[in-house]
């Protein structure tokens, strides 16, 4: 059973930065996708940004462009998401999830592994 670990949420001022963690065991990530995920109360989990194993590609939410960099240690089975200049409106619980595939998918139906959601409260 594949056991995705996230930490690092808290409570930042808007413009702030954040650095999420997740740590993944159980099995090795050289083979997986892992994306990082948000979720608003009443609005449907939208892809943050994915990175392909090796990390050759990388995707973002056009909202999150030059402002979210996601990253991975594959020797560590960890992935990171650094966030910088965060809005009001990032207020979420943010997920890193995962997959045994290769390309990126937008959709979370395509991750069949995911870590326990993570606060992240932007506001001054």
């Amino acid at each position: 059973q594949v056991r995705l670990v996230a930490s690092g949420g808290n409570l930042v001022q808007p413009g702030g930065s954040l650095r999420l963690t997740c740590i993944t065991s159980e099995v090795t990530i050289s083979w997986y996708i892992m994306g990082w995920f948000r979720q608003a109360p009443g609005k449907e989990r939208e892809l943050v940004a994915g990175i392909s194993p090796s990390s050759d590609d990388v995707k973002y939410g056009v909202s999150v462009k030059g402002r979210f960099t996601i990253s991975r240690e594959n020797d560590k089975n960890m992935a990171y998401l650094e966030m910088s200049n965060l809005l009001a409106e990032e207020t979420d619980v943010y997920c890193c999830a995962t997959d045994k595939r290769y390309l990126i998918r937008p959709d979370p139906e395509n991750y069949t592994y995911w870590g326990q959601g993570n606060q992240v409260h932007v506001s001054s």
